[in-house]
């Protein structure tokens, strides 16, 4: 039988407690079920009972909570509590250190994962990099803040965004319009991502100019692309052909991401992902970096990181995980 102990942590003054406590308490709730334990607030003391192992984590959940400051959210808390698990302590102010670009709302942008900020190191580093990981990790928005960061400081001349025009398991069948209306659905997530960053009239300023050119992956063929920060989303619905050709395009002063997660081909059941296939390739090229994120990467919703999980879980007892 576990002993149950009790240990009082005390919290700096009442705008840390709020912080840490959240709305109607959701963040203590969220310790509780974590760790198993029991956490009664009272004033600026935060009262843990539970087993000695148990609250040892918590109690390095909340100091890894108190780091965020005033600004905490839901991701912050489950990105603590994940680290706590493991008994690492949150690495603040190597996170802090990468603000990568400030968005028109004033919006700064920065990794919140160790594993994000180790992708924007790699990008700052390496004139190639490859961003694997499943969705909600930040591979494309980090891409794209990098690219406008890149754009803003003169480094590169333009922007180059592209995606292979693949149906996410349907057939969307006739699309009204000119082929840019044809194309625009597929190139949608970028779009989203560049308003949100710039927002729409720079957008509209910088694509008019040609400063950003948004594309399908078949406009690649033929160019040379020099002073650019080129960025391939969805790249595992790109054959081997397509990837050789797309990173063939790169010319003098340019940089490429290329972002996908490989649990989720959409190419038909006999063609091979050129994003699987390029792992092989060119592993160890001076010059190329692979980042490999996970669900402990994940930005958006908590659930999303145990669908992501159960998803796995499967793949791995059906042995339909590709690699």
């Amino acid at each position: 039988m576990v002993d149950v102990l009790s240990q009082i942590l005390r919290l700096r003054d009442n705008d840390q407690a709020q912080a840490l406590s959240g709305q109607r308490d959701e963040y203590l709730r969220l310790l509780e079920e974590a760790f198993g334990v029991q956490i009664v607030a009272r004033g600026l003391d935060l009262i843990i009972n539970g087993s000695d192992e148990a609250i040892a984590k918590t109690k390095l959940a909340l100091e890894n909570m108190a780091e965020f400051g005033s600004n905490l959210t839901n991701h912050d808390v489950y990105y603590a509590i994940k680290l706590s698990a493991n008994g690492d302590s949150l690495p603040l102010q190597e996170l802090n250190a990468g603000l990568v670009v400030v968005t028109h709302r004033g919006h700064r942008i920065r990794p919140k994962t160790a594993g994000q900020r180790r992708y924007i190191s790699a990008i700052d580093t390496h004139d190639v990099v490859f961003a694997i990981g499943p969705a909600g990790t930040g591979k494309t928005y980090l891409a794209m803040a990098q690219a406008v960061a890149s754009l803003k400081r003169k480094e590169v001349e333009r922007l180059i965004l592209t995606r292979p025009a693949v149906e996410a398991g349907e057939h969307l069948g006739f699309l009204p319009g000119d082929l840019q209306d044809k194309v625009d659905p597929y190139l949608r997530p970028l779009y989203d991502a560049l308003f949100d960053i710039l927002g729409f009239e720079t957008y509209a300023k910088y694509r008019e100019k040609g400063i950003i050119e948004v594309a399908p992956l078949a406009y690649m063929r033929g160019r040379t692309l020099d002073a650019s920060f080129i960025i391939l989303d969805e790249a595992q619905n790109c054959t081997p052909a397509q990837m050789k050709m797309f990173l063939t395009r790169l010319g003098f002063g340019s940089k490429a991401v290329i972002t996908g997660d490989i649990t989720q081909v959409d190419l038909p059941k006999d063609k091979t992902s050129g994003l699987i296939e390029v792992q092989k390739i060119l592993k160890g090229v001076e010059g190329i970096s692979f980042c490999f994120l996970d669900e402990t990467d994940v930005v958006r919703h908590p659930l999303v990181q145990r669908i992501i999980q159960a998803y796995d879980a499967h793949d791995q007892k059906t042995g339909k995980l590709q690699s």
